[in-house]
């Protein structure tokens, strides 16, 4: 067995610990290598689920991409509207990477009840538009089955303008539009949905496509717009960039309005800037976190080899040389920081489960668009914070550690 390791085994299990000195540093040696490991793998799988949680909540409200025709991008109602037939939608859903398709129409408005009025946009959902995610957020009520053939003059709403318009299930609400003159079309509550998506609950009422269509004067062939579900783990970008192009030939070969597609990030690129800067924050923790787990390593070793100069003095007496003592220290100072980096992912992991499973540290939903701090634990990113920690850890040992270069036989041996 190689002299160094068996001889920093041997020191790491003493219980003498250079005797009544180097046992706090030892201590707060682990306890920095822990918390700040712990701080960082916490801190990663916090935003790594925020960003998640945030893009998962655009996307179920709309789609991974936008394609509307080139005159609406400057307004919600489109003046021009998208041809959206089943030979473009088929084509659409034959590209690599697109999960589904789905189209629906848009017509603004306002609510009157008796009491007060409210600005909206009505949505008009075809019958293969997928709602399962408003479905989890429903608060009241159903949501119809909706069609692209017939009215069912029941709308959806937010809770938020429930609240604003006193509205519960049931009621009937009368909805205005401007065209040439004033169109009414009186609506029944079929359902609540609840968000906490601002852009979304402040605005929104569903309908069926037919309703929206007939507003519109359009007939079914027409859409205000197409949303494309991207396939999980496929980029939207790379994805976009095979739909523009589909869509140009498309446009070219039926002498169509020109369409514009893009993705979620282009339609909200204030929130997606807002998540990127979670990443900045991310490498401030780590770099932070690593700082102290360093400085408590660094002091913890400097501690124990001042304790161990007479050590040290009498195997350099016995003919090792200053690199063989090093070894022995940083090899002394490895079992630390594996002791550390196993209490550091306990604590971790405990405090990640015990978020995952009950959720007790809440937030803001209508400021952060999520109930609860989220948790998502990748295991390539945490495997990869583990080994960074322990190689910077040492590392930064290595410099220090040149102190027992400094330490001379004779004098060391002397010294008690």
């Amino acid at each position: 067995m190689n002299w160094k390791f068996f001889m920093a085994r041997r020191i790491y299990k003493s219980n003498e610990g250079g005797k009544e000195v180097s046992k706090p540093a030892v201590r707060i040696a682990i306890a920095g290598i822990a918390i700040g490991l712990a701080v960082m793998i916490i801190s990663v799988a916090v935003v790594i689920g925020f960003k998640h949680q945030v893009k998962d909540k655009i996307t179920g409200l709309s789609a991974d991409i936008l394609i509307t025709s080139l005159a609406e991008i400057q307004s919600y109602q489109a003046a021009t509207p998208a041809v959206a037939d089943k030979d473009l939608t088929d084509r659409l859903e034959g590209i690599a990477g697109v999960a589904h398709v789905q189209r629906y129409s848009t017509k603004p408005g306002m609510i009157m009840t008796g009491e007060n009025f409210q600005g909206m946009m009505l949505k008009g959902i075809a019958q293969e538009y997928r709602l399962d995610y408003l479905r989890k957020h429903l608060v009241e009520g159903e949501i119809p089955a909706f069609t692209d053939s017939t009215a069912s003059n029941q709308v959806v709403v937010s809770q938020t303008i429930a609240d604003r318009l006193k509205l519960k299930v049931g009621d009937k609400l009368n909805t205005y539009y401007l065209d040439e003159h004033i169109r009414v079309r009186r609506l029944t509550v079929a359902g609540i949905y609840q968000t906490h998506f601002s852009a979304f609950d402040d605005l929104f009422l569903l309908t069926d496509f037919y309703t929206v269509n007939r507003l519109n004067n359009w007939d079914k062939a027409l859409a205000g717009g197409i949303e494309v579900k991207v396939e999980e783990g496929q980029d939207n970008r790379s994805v976009n960039d095979c739909i523009i192009e589909l869509l140009d030939n498309y446009s070219k070969e039926h002498q169509y309005t020109e369409y514009y597609s893009r993705t979620v990030q282009e339609v909200y690129p204030q929130i997606f800037a807002w998540l990127d800067l979670l990443d900045i924050n991310i490498w401030v923790i780590l770099i932070l976190m690593t700082g102290v787990a360093g400085f408590t390593m660094i002091s913890g070793l400097l501690i124990i080899i001042l304790e161990r100069a007479n050590m040290i003095g009498v195997l350099k007496a016995l003919g090792a040389d200053n690199t063989s003592i090093q070894k022995l220290f940083l090899s002394f100072s490895f079992f630390l920081i594996r002791k550390g980096m196993l209490w550091g992912n306990i604590v971790a992991l405990v405090l990640c489960l015990v978020q995952y499973l009950f959720q007790p540290f809440k937030l803001d939903e209508s400021i952060y668009y999520i109930p609860y701090v989220p948790i998502e634990l990748n295991l390539g990113i945490w495997l990869l914070l583990n080994v960074c920690t322990l190689i910077i850890s040492v590392c930064v040992l290595v410099a220090p550690s040149y102190l027992i270069s400094r330490i001379h036989p004779v004098k060391s041996i002397r010294f008690e």
